[in-house]
């Protein structure tokens, strides 16, 4: 597979928008200074690709705080309602066991070709604790295998300014569906 690059024009403009993104969700990243963030991306041009694909899908990718064990920064999808990364279902199985009606996609499938990971449960409620997210729309979260076995998938929202988990067949799809991914760099 090709190594997916961008060029310089793509880079500084991306560059321009997270840096912006950064400096006016302070709420998001308290303790964290922009500039060794920045350089810790113009080193990795794969995980700048990715942050690349997630703005394009509407992502709007900001960095929520830092791994502990690991020192990495941790980029999610902020924006307000679910990226326009929908409509799929949750996984390939579910997909391909669909007979009719299939989706363009799935989530985990589409995660991996943008090179992030999807949300757990953890880090969504983690995202819901920096503000209001998925008023209008749901996101897929990692399911745990026992439910995953069975057919299920979960996905999460937020209503009654209460954050809620669900359950669904894990083939199902909505429009209003989508997911949100994690970045770390």
């Amino acid at each position: 597979m090709a190594i997916k690059t961008l060029s310089e024009e793509q880079i500084e403009s991306l560059m321009e928008t997270l840096r912006t993104r950064f400096t006016k969700n302070m709420n998001l990243h308290k303790d964290l200074e922009w500039n060794p963030i920045e350089e810790k991306l113009r080193k990795n041009p794969k995980k700048l690709w990715s942050l690349f694909e997630m703005e394009t899908t509407e992502g709007e990718p900001d960095v929520v705080g830092r791994d502990e064990s690991t020192g990495e920064y941790l980029f999610f999808d902020c924006s307000p309602e679910s990226p326009k990364r929908r409509s799929l279902c949750y996984d390939y199985q579910a997909w391909n066991a669909r007979k009719a009606n299939k989706p363009e996609g799935n989530a985990i499938d589409k995660a991996a070709e943008i090179g992030i990971e999807i949300l757990t449960e953890e880090q969504y409620r983690k995202l819901q604790e920096l503000g209001k997210f998925d008023l209008k729309t749901s996101s897929w979260i990692k399911t745990p295998e026992k439910i995953r076995q069975m057919g299920g998938a979960v996905f999460c929202d937020r209503r009654y300014d209460t954050v809620f988990l669900y359950h669904n067949g894990a083939d199902s799809y909505y429009a209003a569906r989508g997911f949100r991914g994690c970045l770390k760099v």
